[in-house]
């Protein structure tokens, strides 16, 4: 299938969860991203079972704190 992983398009097999993509994408920090499937949160207690599909788009985001 083909997905879109942080702006690219990317080849994987099918019945591919959020977690095992976090894990073969070598997320840093897999502990504190925050996915999202198709502009939709992913919640941290389902990427063990979100399953990602054909056409779908996944990004991964990091919450940093700072300022002043």
């Amino acid at each position: 299938m083909t997905i879109t992983v942080a702006g690219n398009k990317k080849e994987y097999a099918e019945g591919l969860t959020v977690k095992q993509l976090i894990e073969a994408e070598n997320v840093e920090n897999p502990l504190y991203v925050t996915v999202t499937l198709n502009d939709d949160f992913v919640k941290s207690d389902a990427l063990e079972t979100t399953v990602i599909k054909d056409g779908d788009a996944v990004e991964f985001l990091y919450f940093m704190g700072g300022g002043c």
